[in-house]
């Protein structure tokens, strides 16, 4: 048997049909709110962390530290994936969104142990993501030297 032929106008009707349109009404605005309240739990926890005495700079530090650390426990116990089917493109905010990214393909490999499975399927997401961070930050400090603002007198 060989393969099936179809035309321009059968492949467009089969695409149509297998496609669904998204309501955007309704995503649009769960997003900008599931975003807006993860932004706002952040805008929290540095009002709270400056509370309990720390400067500006360890807060933030510390927003982002604790932003990352509950996207992956909420990920790991499968609340995160839950959350996001429901919120959609507002859970991608970009700190709970990459910690998420990273967090959760690692977990489909946890059978495989926690070397060989997690810990290298984990470096083989952020490794590519870490490197080229790196690299953009090199460049950019390059770009800084030259302009006179890379702080080298």
């Amino acid at each position: 048997m060989g393969p099936v032929k179809t035309t321009k106008e059968q492949y467009a009707a089969m695409a149509k049909e297998a496609s669904r349109s998204s309501p955007s009404w309704k995503n649009i605005p769960l997003a900008f709110l599931s975003g807006g309240l993860i932004c706002m739990l952040g805008q929290g926890l540095l009002e709270l962390y400056q509370y309990l005495g720390l400067n500006l700079d360890r807060a933030s530090l510390l927003v982002s530290v604790s932003l990352v650390f509950l996207s992956v426990l909420l990920t790991g116990l499968g609340v995160y994936d839950r959350l996001a089917k429901h919120a959609g493109a507002g859970t991608l905010v970009p700190i709970t969104g990459f910690a998420n990214a990273v967090a959760a393909p690692a977990l489909e490999f946890k059978s495989e142990g926690m070397i060989m499975g997690l810990g290298a399927k984990l470096f083989a997401i952020a490794g590519p993501v870490i490197v080229y961070g790196v690299a953009a930050s090199w460049v950019y400090g390059i770009v800084l030297i030259f302009l006179g603002h890379g702080g080298m007198q």
